[in-house]
């Protein structure tokens, strides 16, 4: 077998343009948000490993939940069992990881959820090509900006640690570079704000 042969996600979309053709739905994306009563977004979580990004990611989804909104939550782990499982940590499979994410998250809105995703993506072009398939105002990016010797330090899958003695290789902050966002919407240090506090900031955007 060539090792040049392609794999799924390496197939170009020009190769399947001319057997896929949109089709438009009666029931418009308006209708489905109007129909649950809010404004569809994609609340983006970003950050190192250790910073908080599923803790603070299911506490806001349990707070908008009880608020009555309809939401959805996106776990970068819970997404590798499934959806994801057949991919790698390499950048190029990062990419891909993201990319697929920001297509179910994409779905999600235009069936008028607010879906939380809370992964670490660390380029800073896998995150704003998941902002440029939604509309102005849909997406909330949400930088957890604690340090990495904080992170570490909490390490609550041990993961650094095994990144360190070489066990886990292309980890992020260790082998693997992290872009912090350049302009995200909510910037919040989790080393200083509880997981309440953390909640409320973002709520205060997208409120």
């Amino acid at each position: 077998m060539s090792s040049s042969k392609k794999t799924p996600y390496e197939v170009k979309s020009t190769e399947l343009a001319s057997n896929a053709v949109w089709h438009h739905a009666t029931v418009t994306n308006q209708m489905r948000a109007e129909k649950l009563g809010q404004k569809p977004k994609c609340i983006w979580l970003t950050g190192l490993s250790g910073s908080g990004k599923s803790t603070i990611a299911n506490a806001l989804d349990s707070s908008l939940f009880e608020q009555g909104a309809a939401t959805f939550l996106l776990d970068g782990d819970n997404v590798r069992h499934g959806l994801n499982k057949d991919l790698g940590m390499s950048e190029k499979d990062r990419a891909e990881n993201i990319r697929r994410v920001g297509e179910v998250a994409k779905l999600m809105v235009d069936a008028g959820l607010i879906v939380i995703c809370a992964f670490i993506s660390p380029y800073r072009r896998d995150r704003q090509m998941v902002r440029s398939m939604f509309n102005h105002g849909q997406f909330i990016e949400v930088f957890l900006d604690t340090p990495l010797d904080v992170c570490e330090q909490r390490d609550p899958k041990g993961l650094y640690k095994k990144a360190r003695q070489g066990i886990i290789k292309n980890f992020t902050g260790v082998s693997d570079p992290y872009e912090e966002p350049e302009s995200a919407e909510v910037k919040i240090n989790t080393s200083s704000s509880t997981v309440e506090q953390s909640v409320a900031a973002v709520l205060d955007v997208i409120n």
